[in-house]
């Protein structure tokens, strides 16, 4: 690779993708979907380096931007940690931060159906889960625990927000992701493809997480509501199950990154 550009001014032109990205984390900063993605630390640069989206730039302090051994068409940028520091707002203790070209949401059909003949196909819909953090934990947890794609619901935070991605430790960038336009009733197109829709509930009336099994059906889908009001009634009663995951008495619930995670392993097919 090049070496990087030195940067001295923080009012440099050519580093503005990275200009005071706390702002954009607020919804006055930009509208949704709109702008760069941002991703900081090597490990998530790096898998943004071998996901499909283009990067526009690398910006970092001396040493972190080379150990990524960037293609020469990738423009690189370093600066001290005060110089960085004022451009983008706030102390990096991660040391390098990227910004890449958003992609479009994935076609929903496309995701239905997916690649055949294939190993069980599992998805993670998500309702009003506006929590940008708790998004990319989940994102996170789904690529680990085999689910391929998200499923999202007009409220759900957009999931390539700087937040999302950095709590997914990149993550995030390789799992497909469509918008799922009429809800609760788009569901019926996943039950068309085929799909056993699982909405995780603590609700005492639900059937035990632990009896659905994942071998018996080709593809499952898990429902998964936002932290504190969980999924509306809408959407559990358009749902194929209502499924808890079972806890000792005194627990009503776990966070809903934790549950994710929860419910994924334990749909999670041989």
């Amino acid at each position: 690779m090049r070496a990087p550009v030195l940067i001295t001014d923080p009012a440099d032109p050519r580093v503005e993708d990275f200009r005071d990205l706390k702002a954009g984390d607020r919804p006055a900063g930009r509208e949704r979907g709109t702008g760069p993605v941002i991703v900081e630390g090597v490990p998530a640069v790096q898998r943004l380096l071998a996901s499909p989206y283009r990067v526009r730039a690398v910006f970092g302090v001396p040493g972190r931007v080379a150990v990524l051994g960037l293609p020469d068409e990738v423009p690189a940028y370093e600066a001290d940690k005060w110089v960085l520091s004022e451009v983008i707002g706030f102390r990096l203790t991660r040391g390098v931060v990227a910004s890449a070209d958003r992609r479009p949401p994935a076609d929903l059909d496309a995701l239905l159906a997916g690649p055949e003949p294939a190993a069980p196909r599992r998805l993670a819909v998500l309702e009003a889960l506006n929590d940008a953090e708790n998004l990319g934990s989940i994102a996170r947890s789904a690529v680990a625990l085999g689910v391929d794609g998200l499923l999202l619901d007009p409220r759900c935070a957009d999931p390539l927000y700087r937040r999302s991605v950095r709590v997914s430790m990149g993550h995030v960038l390789s799992l497909p992701f469509a918008v799922l336009p009429e809800w609760p009733a788009g569901l019926e197109r996943l039950h068309d493809a085929g799909y056993l829709t699982v909405a995780l509930t603590p609700a005492p009336d639900a059937v035990d997480l632990v009896d659905v099994d994942p071998r018996a059906h080709r593809r499952t889908a898990v429902l998964l509501g936002a932290e504190g009001p969980g999924l509306t009634s809408e959407a559990q009663r358009a749902a194929r199950v209502r499924a808890r995951i079972p806890m000792r008495a005194g627990v009503d619930s776990l966070g809903v990154a934790a549950a994710a995670a929860v419910a994924f392993a334990a749909l999670r097919s041989g």
